[in-house]
């Protein structure tokens, strides 16, 4: 492949494209290339901007003090901090290399001798930059794409990395992508004869695959070679892939390189079952690890890699449910819907009841089978309804606790099939918990610790666990955290509380409660006001926290209807609230797949808003 001119990389940036070919020539010839490996700063915010870069080939990243998310990321031919040099000043940003690149430099003394030999040049350029500061177009970069273009294959622990499997992920993502599989063999074909694998030449030929696919899969060598660093210096994301039952999972030496290299957030462990069964143990493999994410895949079941490339593709569909007491029971008929239209989810999770009930999906209970389980806890066995001596709740948690003992118990979240998430409330840090490993049971038991009705759940290291509704009812940030890709987000409207001709002043004292407490009969003098668990879900419900605002273009809002005539510990109404969730879901699917949304004809992108209010109910 014949290396660009140096000269035509100018072609590309705006600032020089007023220069006359002459000048523009005598500019590119100050040009120095410069060979970054992955992790390596090249401008750092409140440095001196001394020079000005064009990226040639890679990818680099643009992140700002203060910011949590990167603000852009620059791809070959784009410039890298043309304004501030021109301008003077510091950087504004830091940028770094997200795998091995070549950029060109510019440096300032080398522009400025030049600038006094030519001074057209710096005429032309300070009334560009003018122009554009004008126009307010100074610094639009793109933003980030979070899917990435390349993707080392790396064995984890002991176990070497079956062929058969690797097989089966190349075919996936040739189904929807070009896709290079490109392993040591292979590398020499596409290197020039004798190039080291740490050249500035090696680099460029690597990155160039990019420009005829649309992944490159980079095989590592079993063993660190320097094949296998290359390989994993050129990704932007690693896939450690191990045997689930291995007897030695710790962290090999690829494993140790890639941990080095590259974030949490671009590194997954993939753990292979020759086919499907209940799963337990998988603790073992994420001691020592930091990683985004890990993924179960049994090689029988084409369903599992096909979730694996929608992750990796940024097309993996998400489920989150909210909290809302007795009206999560609609969340099984929407789930027992959505799954007769074709739907099905590659992760779940959700808050408060929306958790426990997105729980019991990932573990793979049938809705009618989690609508059963529902009257077992809430009505034959009254988890909320058996009351103890109120010093540190009102509920007896010992009854709870036992019948969700009795389905969620002896389970992991790291088991589970599909990935899982919970959020809690840590009164302890005065933060959002996020339950992603660990005990299934414990999870559930946090996320729906309804202050007063409820202790909290403490964990092992003395946090002070409570109601995730309190800081986060409709978890959909938490979700975009974990993943890219739409989600099918699931929220209530609060039916509007009736009034209550109720005097405050008639509300009665200790005294005439403690006697309503022992003569049922004196119960009919009470006034007709909400009681404490009433009041509290209602104001945990109407903690929304502004959740609308993280929705995005490709995930889909349902507001399911629900009775107005219904309270939020009316658990005994579940059945009647599911059968209504799943025929408005079903009239709702069919209208969106007739509308064609993507979504719901497979993961894909597309928007939609759906309330209630909009769909008559038929009875």
């Amino acid at each position: 492949m014949k290396p660009q001119a140096p000269e035509s990389r100018l072609d590309v940036v705006e600032i020089f494209d007023d220069l006359g070919p002459d000048e523009r020539a005598r500019l590119a010839a100050e040009l120095q290339t410069l060979s970054l490996k992955r992790g390596d700063v090249l401008v750092r915010q409140g440095e001196t901007a001394d020079a000005l870069y064009i990226v040639v080939t890679g990818r680099f990243i643009v992140t700002v003090d203060g910011r949590r998310q990167p603000v852009a990321e620059l791809g070959p031919g784009q410039p890298i901090g043309e304004i501030a040099f021109l301008a003077g000043g510091a950087r504004t940003a830091t940028v770094t290399a997200l795998r091995d690149s070549l950029v060109l430099r510019l440096g300032r003394a080398e522009f400025e001798a030049l600038s006094a030999r030519s001074p057209g040049i710096w005429r032309t350029l300070t009334v560009t930059l003018a122009r554009r500061v004008a126009e307010g177009n100074v610094d639009r970069a793109a933003p980030p794409d979070p899917r990435p273009r390349t993707v080392a294959l790396i064995r984890a622990g002991a176990s070497p990395l079956p062929e058969t499997f690797v097989a089966r992920l190349l075919t996936t993502f040739e189904r929807s992508s070009r896709t290079l599989l490109v392993d040591a063999a292979k590398a020499n074909d596409v290197l020039p004869a004798g190039t080291p694998l740490d050249s500035a030449e090696a680099t460029r030929a690597l990155n160039a695959l990019e420009n005829r696919s649309d992944y490159v899969l980079f095989l590592a060598d079993a063993e660190l070679t320097p094949w296998s660093e290359k390989a994993i210096r050129q990704a932007d994301l690693v896939l450690a892939i191990g045997w689930h039952n291995a007897t030695d999972t710790r962290p090999n030496a690829l494993e140790r390189l890639a941990a080095d290299l590259l974030p949490a957030d671009a590194q997954r462990l993939v753990l292979l079952h020759e086919t499907r069964a209940p799963i337990t143990g998988t603790a073992r493999w994420l001691a020592g690890r930091t990683i985004a994410m890990h993924h179960h895949v049994a090689l029988d079941a084409p369903g599992d890699i096909g979730r694996l490339f929608r992750f990796v593709h940024g097309t993996a569909l998400g489920l989150v449910a909210c909290g809302g007491g007795a009206y999560c029971a609609a969340h099984i008929g929407l789930y027992k819907a959505l799954l007769q239209s074709g739907i099905t989810f590659d992760i779940m999770g959700g808050t408060s009841g929306g958790g426990a009930m997105t729980a019991a999906f990932a573990m793979g209970t049938a809705p009618d089978d989690v609508d059963r389980a529902t009257h077992e806890i809430f009505v034959t066995n009254k988890a909320m309804r058996r009351y103890t001596w109120p010093r540190y709740s009102l509920l007896d948690h010992t009854n709870f606790d036992r019948q969700l003992a009795r389905y969620y118990g002896g389970v992991d979240i790291e088991d589970l099939w599909i990935p899982y998430f919970a959020v809690s409330t840590n009164l302890s840090r005065h933060d959002l918990h996020r339950h992603r490993q660990g005990d299934l049971w414990a999870a559930v038991r946090a996320t729906g610790s309804v202050p007063v009705l409820l202790p909290p759940y403490y964990t092992a290291d003395g946090h002070m666990l409570v109601d995730g509704a309190i800081m986060d009812n409709v978890p959909v940030r938490i979700m975009h955290e974990l993943k890219s890709g739409p989600n099918i987000v699931v929220s209530f409207d609060v039916p509007k509380l009736e009034r209550f001709d109720v005097d405050y002043r008639a509300l009665p004292g200790r005294a005439h409660l403690l006697k309503c407490a022992v003569n049922p009969l004196l119960r009919r003098t009470l006034p007709r006001a909400p009681g404490v668990g009433t009041v509290l879900m209602r104001s945990l419900m109407a903690n929304r926290q502004d959740f609308d605002r993280h929705l995005q273009a490709d995930d889909i809002l349902l507001v399911p209807p629900i009775p107005s005539d219904m309270g939020v510990l009316d658990w005994h109404r579940h059945t009647e609230l599911m059968d209504r969730a799943y025929r408005w879901t079903m009239r709702e699917a069919a209208r969106l797949k007739a509308e064609g949304h993507p979504v719901m004809a497979a993961p894909g992108r597309g928007t939609a808003a759906v309330r209630a209010a909009e769909l008559p109910v038929a009875e």
